[in-house]
Formats: structure tokens, C-alpha cells, sequence
């Protein structure tokens, strides 16, 4: 691993295939940036046109170099790509990025393309980096290998952070931000279409290098589930946080999905899930991505004081209000100070008023009194963070204003400052010293939320595969396929009785019943009339049935109809839903959220990848609030959560079962505690 990551990050010599002798064309940018930042290795430019590229000597091919390059960069057009990387492979190049695009983002032909630049690579035991990258940028060796324009700034600025994003433009965007704020980065890494080398592995090689403190990820998507995963949990094993910015809400799930399951999470939810169980930090401004990392730096969120407020000093009282209040807005308690603390700060001259807001600005705005409130606070151990919010004398006075702030480190509690104006300067210092300093409240709400929130892998889960026999049967099951299959899972489901349309209805039903089209081209059947409750008699359930079948028919012509399936009406105190489907980013998740036709609207839920065990089963259904209901809310009877719990841990056990690709029980009526939960109708689609 630390080899690869040297002949991506820290190559002793440089290609660049197609360099051009223009520097402000694309293809010369590369040789002009490292010239520019003084790049201490040496350069090859390949360029069969040209003796000479922007004064440096140049080279008609890659063989006739007299040395084996680290690392190639190839920036000459799509068509020339392939034969580039077979000309690095076979001179032995151990690193070869390709710029061009025009390949799997270009459909089935351009990812034959792909393709075939990967077979060349894996064949020599080369590692390919691209296509699509704009390279890489090392900013503690000045190794300045990229195309992007960011890199026409004066001077990088050096830092113990490594950046790798699937947009090669985000690169520069992190450089020039964080540089703006006094935020260095040690490297920063355009992976492109992660054809061969991935995210993940390029993680698994950065967490073991001593000059790299944390890791920062923008995606647009996971591409590589397995490797990232272990990228994560490896960071987590050696005390190094991952801390992730992803894109949004991909459709991909809800097209795919039939059931509620699929339309009420998306493949967003299912990432959210996904970072949270390989001990990943996922943050939602993107801002926080770089201002975040000093908050984790040297912490474990095995100690992170999760039952403990948030407090916030400040000298200007609507500063410090904005903070209060996107903090609470996005779940984060904020408390003031104790009547301890104020007596306390009160025998000093400091006397504050009650409220969440610690404010010291009547106190007087002054060195001593703002170093001395953040020191009773930070050595009070009452709070998980405090955060010092400062005005205008951030902005004028950076010597006076932050040094509070820093001379107030080194205490157990964690410390933080928001610059209410725009402040570069201060905020710099606050990076120098090593403290977290934001520059909108936003981002400071979101950061201290992703800190409260941070928690460690959770452990792998192994359960017993179902005894199920699958195979040869594909597509949607009817309700009764699908109650059969849960009860498999050792499932309780409803009692049902199949009548086909001519079936005589038997004497021996208790009413009252309800009456459901049977068919598994009908997913959701009370939006085509396919449902009827409540039915009191033989006469009442006859013409249910055929109404359901006249109504279901007439709405869906083309479905196959089986019959009306008859089961009992049942009574419990609340109905869930619980649902499984196998994302197309991060594999198989496991859904709680209420139950019922409302399902969607409600937008409640909680989702973990599957399988769960019965720990997880329970947090996920404290996490639904409508769930509140069956756990003695307002003196509200207890339903059996530990059933519902053993019920989600079930019907997880289909991610042992490739062929299902979801399955949804709504509603489960939960019943009172000790009575357990029954399944009232299933939904199951095998791929």
C-alpha cells in the first residue's frame, strides 16, 4: 500500500504523454504547474513533435526515456489513450492517469474502451487512475500533477488532510477554500471514473502514512461498496476519521422499487446507512468537509459526551443566536451556563443572564472575560463542545479577537469559534493553532451535528440463512407466496383463505373479514379498489369479490388475477412497516417506518444495511417517531417492541438470499407487549 501511494502522491519522476509546449492549453498545463510549485523530481514531456516543450527537452516516446517513470500522466485525446497505456505498461510504469474522457460515461462502446485500458493495466500490474482525472495534487512535496486551474494560486499550502473526489474540479474548489481559511492539505486526489484504482483503495493506502491525520471524501456515488467499507473501518482501527460529502438523493432506488420500502428511503437513506456502519462521517454542507476535520482530529467517537449539550459564548448577542439556532435545528442541544457556573464567573466580575446563550458582551467584550468564560465552560465538563462565537473584532482585530479562543485550548471538552463577519484572518489563526473555525453558521451547526452523531463501526452482523428454496422462480409473488416465504422466516402471518371467482364462500369464516385481490401483478391494491373490510357476511363478501375483480380488472386489464384472498379482521395498537431492498449502490438494507397505506406520506423512517441483530432492530424502531405509540408514549399501552425488533432481525436474514431484491410486510400489527406481531400482507420481488 505505501508503494502504491508513493507512486501516486510522491513520484521520483514524471511523464507526461501529450504534453503540449502551449502552458495555457490543458495538455501543458501539467508541466507549468510543476515547474511552477517546484516539483524537486524529474519531468519527461512525450511529445514526438517537438524537441523541446515549454524549455524542458522532449522526448519522442516513453521507451526512449532513460529512466522507468513512477507515475504517467496520459493528457492526449480519447483515441490516443489506449496505445499510451500500453506503451507505460510495457516500459514497467507503475502509475498511469488518464485525463480524456469518452469512456464508461460515454455508453456500451466507450466502456469497451474502459474495459480495455483495464485488462492492459491489471496484465502489467500497473495501477490506473482515471479516466476523467484531473490528477493529483501533493502539497507537502509540491508535487503539483494536475490539470486544475486552482493550481495557478502562488503557493500551496502544506496539511496533514487528503482529499479524493470523484469531480476533478472539487479538487481545486478544496485547495482554494481551505487555503482561504489557513486550512492546508497534504494531497488531493481526482479519481475519476475509479476504473482500476478506487476510492476505497486509495483510502486503505493513506491511513497507515504518518503525514496524513484524516481523509475527506466528495462523492458523486459509490461505486465500490466493499473497498470503501473496509477503507472505513480500517480508518476507524488506526484513530483516523473518514469524513464524507455525497451529492444527492439518487432516483435510482425509487425507479427500481415497487414497494413503499423503495419509495419512502431512496438510495440516499441507503448511503446515510451505509457511512454510519463503516464509521464514517457524512456531512451535509459542504463547507463542513474541510472545517469539520480539526473537531475529530485526535478524538474517538467512542468518547464523543453524546448526552451532553452544546454551549455557546459569545460577544455578540445575534451571532451567537444564529448558532443557537441552526444548532437546535438540526438536533443539537444548546444549554447556558449552571446557576454554578454563573455564581462562579459572577465572583470574577462576570455576571451573565440566565438563557441557552452564554452572552459576555454586557460583561464587556474584553480578553479577560472572554478567556475566562470559556474557561469555567470547557473545565465545567457540562457541555460536549463549546463554541465561541465572535463579531466585528474578528474581522478588524484577528490578534485580539480569537485569542481567547486559542489560549484556551488543551482542556478535555472540545472548542470551536464561528466568525460572525467575514473574517479570513482570524479564521487562519484558529487553523494554525490546530482549533476548528467556521465561517458561517451553517456549516458550524452541521459540523457539530456530524461530531455528536459520529460513532464506530458497527459490528458485522452473521445470521443463520433462511431454509428457502428459490431458485427457478423469478419476479413478483402474489400476498400468499409472499406470506409464505415469511413465515419461513419464522414470521406469524394472518390467516388466509384463496376464494377463485367461482369458489363458493365457506360457513365456517369468523366474521368480520376483509377481502384482497390476489394477484402478483397488483403490488399495491387499494389504489386500483382491490381491498374491501370489514365484510360481515357471506352476501357482503360475494359482492366485494366480485366488485374487486371487476374494478381491478377494468384498471389493470393486463394483470393475471388469481382470486380474493379472505382474511380475519385483526386488532392490534399500531401498524409498521417493515421492508428490505437490495440498493444498487450499497447491496441490502433493512427499513422500520409506521405502517399502512400512508406510508409514504409520513416520511419516517429508519434504515440499516441488512443483516441487523436485535440491538440494532430495537435503536431503529426508537428512531421512528410514529412508533412512539406502541412505547408507552403520554402512558399509551406498550406494544411488543421486542417482537416487532425479532421481526426486522428476520426478515433482514434475506440478504443470505441473492434472488430477492424486496420484500415488504405493511402493515405488521403490532399487538399489545407479550402478544407479538402478525403480518396482514406481503409484497416480494425476486430478481
Amino acid at each position: 500500500m505505501s508503494s502504491l501511494l508513493d507512486a501516486l502522491i510522491r513520484p521520483r519522476s514524471v511523464a507526461i504523454i501529450g504534453a503540449s509546449d502551449d502552458p495555457k492549453k490543458t495538455s501543458g498545463r501539467p508541466q507549468r504547474y510543476l515547474a511552477r510549485h517546484d516539483y524537486k523530481g524529474r519531468v519527461y514531456p512525450i511529445n514526438p513533435g517537438r524537441e523541446t516543450v515549454q524549455g524542458a527537452q522532449a522526448w519522442p516516446s516513453l521507451d526512449a526515456v532513460p529512466e522507468v517513470v513512477d507515475h504517467a500522466y496520459v493528457v492526449a485525446g480519447t483515441k490516443t489513450v489506449l496505445p499510451a497505456v500500453k506503451a507505460c505498461a510495457a516500459c514497467g510504469v507503475k502509475m498511469v492517469t488518464v485525463l480524456a474522457d469518452g469512456f464508461a460515461e460515454d455508453g456500451p462502446a466507450g466502456l469497451a474502451r474502459q474495459e480495455q485500458l483495464v485488462a492492459v493495466a491489471q496484465a502489467s500490474k500497473m495501477r490506473l487512475l482515471g479516466p476523467n482525472s484531473m490528477g493529483v495534487i501533493n502539497c507537502s512535496d509540491k508535487t503539483a500533477f494536475s490539470v486544475n486551474a486552482a493550481l495557478d494560486t502562488d503557493t500551496l499550502l502544506p496539511g496533514r488532510l487528503m482529499a479524493i473526489s470523484q469531480s476533478g474540479s472539487i479538487i481545486g474548489t478544496l485547495l482554494s477554500r481551505g487555503q482561504a481559511q489557513g486550512i492546508g492539505f497534504h494531497s488531493l486526489i481526482s479519481v475519476g471514473n475509479e476504473s482500476d484504482l478506487t476510492v476505497g483503495q486509495i483510502g486503505q493506502s493513506a491511513v497507515a502514512d504518518p503525514e496524513i491525520d484524516a481523509v475527506l471524501l466528495f462523492l458523486e456515488s459509490i461505486r465500490d461498496p466493499e473497498e470503501l467499507a473496509v477503507f472505513g473501518r480500517t480508518a476507524h482501527e488506526v484513530g483516523k476519521p473518514v469524513i464524507v460529502y455525497k451529492l444527492g438523493r439518487s432516483e435510482a432506488g425509487r425507479e427500481l422499487a415497487v414497494s413503499h420500502t423503495g419509495a419512502v428511503t431512496g438510495s440516499d437513506a441507503a448511503a446515510d446507512a451505509f457511512f454510519r456502519t463503516h464509521g464514517m462521517v457524512r456531512v451535509e454542507q459542504f463547507e463542513s468537509l474541510f472545517e469539520l476535520p480539526s473537531l475529530l482530529v485526535g478524538q474517538t467517537p467512542e468518547a464523543v459526551p453524546r448526552d451532553k449539550p452544546v454551549a455557546v459564548v459569545t460577544t455578540t448577542g445575534g451571532g451567537g443566536a444564529m448558532v443557537v439556532d441552526r444548532l437546535e435545528s438540526v438536533g443539537v442541544p444548546v444549554a447556558g451556563v449552571s446557576e454554578r457556573l454563573r455564581s462562579q464567573l459572577a465572583e470574577q466580575g462576570i455576571h451573565l443572564r440566565p438563557g441557552r446563550l452564554t452572552d459576555v458582551t454586557l460583561a464587556g467584550a474584553r480578553y479577560k472575560t472572554m478567556l475566562a468564560a470559556l474557561t469555567a465552560l470547557l473545565d465545567s465538563r457540562e457541555f460536549s463542545s463549546v463554541v465561541a462565537a465572535i463579531g466585528s473584532s474578528a474581522q478588524f482585530h484577528p490578534e485580539l479577537a480569537v485569542q481567547p479562543i486559542i489560549d484556551s485550548k488543551g482542556h478535555a471538552t472540545s472548542l470551536a469559534g464561528f466568525m460572525v463577519p467575514h473574517a479570513e484572518a482570524s479564521l487562519k489563526k484558529l487553523a494554525q493553532a490546530g482549533i476548528p473555525g467556521f465561517r458561517t453558521a451553517e456549516t458550524c451547526a452541521d459540523s457539530m451535528r456530524a461530531f455528536m452523531e459520529w460513532h464506530p463501526p458497527r459490528d458485522r452482523v452473521t445470521l443463520p440463512p433462511p431454509d428457502v428454496e428459490l431458485s427457478g422462480v423469478s419476479g413478483m409473488l402474489n400476498e400468499n407466496e409472499a406470506l409464505s416465504l415469511f413465515q419461513k422466516l419464522g414470521l406469524k402471518t394472518i390467516e388466509t383463505l384463496i376464494l377463485k371467482p367461482r369458489d363458493p364462500i365457506p360457513d365456517t369464516l369468523a366474521w368480520p373479514v376483509a377481502a384482497k385481490v390476489l394477484s402478483a401483478d397488483v403490488p399495491h391494491k387499494t389504489e386500483v379498489g382491490g381491498v374491501v373490510l370489514n365484510l360481515h357476511n357471506a352476501q357482503e363478501l360475494a359482492e366485494a369479490r366480485a366488485r374487486i375483480l371487476e374494478q381491478v380488472s377494468a384498471t389493470l386489464p393486463e394483470a393475471h388475477i388469481e382470486g380474493v384472498a379472505v382474511q380475519p379482521m385483526a386488532k392490534g395498537l399500531a401498524e409498521a412497516l417493515v421492508g428490505y431492498c437490495v440498493d444498487p449502490e450499497v447491496g441490502p438494507t433493512i427499513t422500520v417506518a409506521m405502517g399502512g397505506v400512508l406510508a409514504e406520506i409520513y416520511e419516517d423512517t429508519a434504515l440499516e444495511l441488512a443483516p441487523v441483530d436485535h440491538g440494532t432492530a430495537r435503536a431503529m424502531i426508537e428512531r421512528v417517531k410514529g412508533l412512539a405509540l406502541i412505547r408507552g408514549y403520554r402512558r399509551l399501552p406498550h406494544g411488543d417492541v421486542k417482537a416487532l425488533a425479532q421481526a426486522v432481525v428476520a426478515l433482514s436474514r434475506l440478504a443470505s438470499l441473492p434472488q430477492v431484491q424486496e420484500a415488504e410486510i405493511n402493515p405488521l400489527l403490532v399487538k399489545a407487549e407479550g402478544e407479538g406481531v402478525v403480518a396482514l400482507d406481503g409484497l416480494v420481488r425476486l430478481g
